[in-house]
């Protein structure tokens, strides 16, 4: 008699199910077998039983072995935590020359000196940054708008390599930028720091333009196409990554969004929706959409990226992309809004212009917004074992463990998504939330459904695709290998 392993099953509408285990791995067998398989009434040489021990859910004499095996990939899906935090989110200043209609952070006006990150704090959120046990630190500047701040920008950058002289720490440098203040003498400086930019690109001129608005009345499109070229004249073509964010506008814009991206030599893009902070919320009815809107745009998207990638233009779609590397593959992505426990202050946190602390990002927007629910401290009046090592951070950890949330541990897809207490939190008003309303959940499990029916047709040219972008090379490389 076979025994069977913990698995969490999924019935799908072609009167199959869908089962995946503790690890990660996953199958699709028709109801009737799935009806044997918890009768103990599988043949022992039959198609699906066979999958289904190759896949660690069935199992004959060799229960320790497999546990064993089984352990061994929980482990490497859970790799992240071995590198705490490692994303550092820095915010020069929350000044802004743009006023862009989804702003999530309320961004303020140039003059208003009392945003801007001084040098005290600066050489505090340094010195703390270097205290994380995690031998890669991703140091990204954020805002507002960094550039305006550009002096506190090249103090971090710079003091941070003078301590790495003493660290050693893998480190790297991002500038997310919205490309208006660049100049030659900024991108020398970026290039021979080694300091990535990450850029806004919302689509054509018309969407980006009417997103993106100038404070100062000029064209943010046009703008930013004169510095996109004087930056890859000066850094090279292929060195900046751009970010979209999805609004109203967007969903009859499809090809025209994507079509821009392959326009600018951009090989990736994040279909980002909206979220509910800020200017986002304010302007819902202006800009937002349904999320069944949004997951009808997205797998349009998708599909038409796909196209391009088979008629030879290659260009990834992240998020599908993230998903993938934690479907197909047996490694953790470092994406902090995909993992479990959540990644809030443990993969990656934000320092505010005054020293603020915040477990993400997004919690730093709903501060904007009035609510400190997740503040964990300030460089200037705590330690580093004060602010990371605080009960509140490990409570808020402790609730955003997939496996021991409601709608989430009985979840057929929970080893390839993750908790969010941060939105969980923005739309219920618990950490916790709710997954029968969660808007969140309802789009992480449409598109983790829908990625699962292209791998179920296993149609071989797209699951080339879908390779191709899991390991970073051309189409034509993967299909010369096969």
């Amino acid at each position: 008699m076979y025994k069977i392993m913990p698995f969490r099953y999924e019935r799908l509408n072609n009167r199959k199910i869908f089962l995946s285990g503790e690890d990660g791995e996953y199958i699709i067998i028709p109801e009737i077998s799935f009806k044997k398989l918890i009768s103990y009434d599988l043949g022992k040489n039959s198609y699906d039983y066979l999958n289904l021990k190759s896949k660690n859910i069935i199992v004959e004499d060799d229960l320790e072995s497999v546990i064993r095996m089984v352990a061994i990939k929980y482990r490497t899906k859970k790799s992240f935590l071995f590198d705490f935090t490692s994303l550092h989110m820095v915010v020069p200043t929350l000044c802004c020359n743009c006023k862009c209609v989804y702003c999530q952070v309320s961004s303020k006006n140039q003059q208003e000196s009392k945003y801007y990150m001084n040098r005290e704090t600066a050489q505090k959120v340094v010195e703390t940054i270097f205290k994380s046990p995690s031998k890669y630190i991703k140091i990204e500047f954020q805002g507002g708008e960094p550039l305006m701040n550009i002096d506190i920008v090249k103090y971090i950058i710079n003091y941070a390599k003078e301590l790495n002289r003493v660290f050693r720490k893998n480190i790297q440098f991002i500038v997310c930028t919205n490309m208006t203040l660049i100049d030659r003498e900024i991108l020398l400086y970026l290039k021979e720091n080694g300091v990535l930019i990450s850029t806004s690109l919302d689509g054509n001129k018309a969407i980006h333009s009417a997103n993106r608005v100038m404070k100062n009345g000029g064209n943010s499109y046009d703008i930013w196409s004169d510095k996109i070229q004087l930056a890859n004249e000066v850094i090279g073509t292929g060195q900046i990554s751009a970010l979209m964010t999805t609004t109203k506008n967007s969903l009859h814009l499809i090809k025209e969004i994507i079509d821009e991206y392959v326009f600018w030599g951009f090989n990736y893009i994040f279909l980002r929706s909206l979220n509910p902070y800020g200017m986002a919320r304010k302007n819902e009815n202006e800009i937002g959409y349904t999320i069944d809107e949004y997951i009808g745009y997205y797998k349009k998207s998708l599909e038409y990226i796909i196209e391009l990638n088979l008629a030879g233009k290659y260009i990834i779609e992240g998020y599908a992309n993230i998903l993938l590397k934690k479907i197909l593959t047996p490694f953790s992505t470092g994406f902090v809004d995909l993992q479990s426990p959540s990644g809030v202050g443990i993969g990656g946190v934000i320092y505010d212009y005054n020293g603020n602390v915040y477990a993400s990002d997004e919690g730093r927007m709903l501060a904007a917004m009035g609510d400190n629910k997740f503040l964990i401290g300030n460089v200037n009046n705590q330690t580093y074992e004060e602010i990371f090592g605080g009960e509140y951070l490990v409570s808020l950890i402790n609730k955003s463990c997939c496996e021991t949330l409601p709608g989430c541990s009985l979840c057929a897809y929970m080893p390839y998504c993750g908790a969010d207490p941060v939105r969980s939190y923005a739309e219920t008003g618990d950490i916790i939330g709710n997954r029968k309303i969660s808007q969140m959940c309802k789009k992480n499990k449409s598109i983790i459904q829908y990625l699962f029916d292209f791998i179920e047709d296993n149609d071989p040219d797209i699951m080339d695709v879908f390779w191709s972008w899991i390991t970073c090379r051309p189409l034509r490389e993967i299909k010369a290998a096969n």
